[in-house]
């Protein structure tokens, strides 16, 4: 390798795209136009890195493996920017197992964080995790490993693990101060503003606040009844029923934790889960067997009473129920903490990561856009949306849905 493209990748490693360009702006060659569309892509011109990749991927050819698997983690990484999680991810595998064969530990290094920190971005908790714990973390580049430590952190804050959460975040910082690289710390601040953010509602009888994620943790931890609408779970102890499958027995269940120790109406019950503001016989008849079902679901830690006006909540063991909710209530508030991490995102990437179908992913969007809350720019397979600023949504660290997939 000659002298200018090893001062040009010295560049790019320490976040100056525009020291490495003067070096090799005009050349054409293979490794140049490598280094080129990493750096355009550092400078935010990801239509044209993503050219210049392929076109070295193209030009190196297949006697050159490492070269070519370098150009396709390059261009993973785009798609990982610019939330293309689909296809241009798919050959980041067989890319990472090419460098390791070859004995390029920090480029498979590299490959296996990028594929943990899109699995983290779809859901995958499980699956991340063990990418991570696989990963050979002395190998990895110093901006890298920040990125490795906010995946962990990413983790820990889905799986609302406070402490975990800070000490990954604390050596994030470590290394993107050693890193030196200003884009980094930044990313940095921005999970730490996410960590200190509120990330549920306490709801009770007659109490409504904001909790951070180590309160939300002490009140899991502890022996209350917690109804989770940010997870459509009920928990009691170690025991948690899911109830994301069935709304109407969420909506019931919830109902009655808000208003614990007291009871609710039918009135207000078939409102709450049928949105029947005119209720007939058919109505209540079917609230006395959805009731039922309730009854049978929370065997295990709670029953439910008849009372004169509607039904009561009588946990067996738990000393008080709360309900959680997100801090801000919305209709599409899943798509909107995806959206809240201040990337572009396709439609098809926001469908795969809330497991919804394309369809579903765009309705909602398009509310969204006509709430003055979601906004798109291009058009066709190049459309991508942001969200305006809406104060007050969690974090797609803390996503509901994906959390009941990790």
């Amino acid at each position: 390798m000659d002298s200018l493209i090893t001062a040009a990748a010295r560049a790019l490693a320490a976040g100056d795209p525009l020291a490495a360009l003067k070096r090799v702006a005009l050349r054409g060659d293979p490794p140049a136009l490598a280094l080129r569309g990493i750096a355009m892509a550092q400078l935010g011109d990801l239509t044209r890195a993503k050219e210049l990749l392929r076109s070295a991927a193209r030009a190196f050819g297949p006697k050159e493996p490492v070269a070519r698997a370098r150009c396709v983690v390059a261009a993973a990484e785009i798609a990982l920017v610019s939330r293309d999680l689909g296809g241009p991810m798919r050959p980041l595998g067989a890319a990472r197992a090419a460098l390791a064969a070859h004995g390029d530990r920090a480029n498979a290094a590299h490959a296996g964080y990028l594929e943990a920190r899109r699995l983290l971005l779809i859901g995958r908790l499980d699956d991340a995790e063990r990418v991570l714990a696989d990963l050979d973390l002395d190998a990895l580049p110093m901006a890298s490993r920040t990125g490795y430590w906010l995946v962990a952190a990413g983790i820990a804050m889905r799986r609302i693990r406070a402490e975990s959460a800070r000490a990954a975040l604390l050596s994030a910082r470590h290394t993107a101060q050693e890193a030196g690289i200003p884009a980094l710390a930044a990313e940095v601040d921005r999970a730490s503003r996410a960590l200190d953010a509120p990330a549920a509602r306490l709801i009770g009888r007659e109490v409504s606040r904001l909790l951070g994620l180590g309160e939300v943790e002490a009140l899991i931890a502890s022996d209350a009844l917690v109804v989770d609408a940010c997870r459509n779970v009920v928990r009691a102890g170690t025991t948690v029923v899911s109830l994301a499958a069935r709304p109407v027995l969420f909506a019931l269940i919830r109902a009655l934790a808000e208003t614990w120790p007291g009871d609710v109406s039918r009135e207000t019950l078939l409102v709450r889960a049928f949105r029947a503001r005119e209720a007939d016989e058919s109505h209540r008849a079917r609230l006395r067997v959805e009731i039922g079902r309730l009854r049978k679901t929370l065997a295990p830690f709670a029953g439910i009473s008849a009372t004169s006006q509607g039904f009561v909540l009588k946990p067996h063991g738990a000393t008080t129920v709360v309900s959680l909710a997100p801090p801000q209530e919305d209709d599409h508030a899943e798509v909107l903490a995806l959206l809240a991490d201040g990337e572009a995102w396709s439609s098809s990437a926001l469908a795969l990561a809330l497991d919804v179908s394309p369809r579903t992913a765009q309705r909602s969007l398009e509310a969204l856009a006509e709430g003055g809350k979601a906004e798109s720019f291009g058009r066709g397979r190049a459309c991508r949306w942001m969200a305006r600023q809406v104060p007050g949504f969690p974090t797609s660290l803390l996503l509901p849905a994906v959390l009941t997939r990790g």
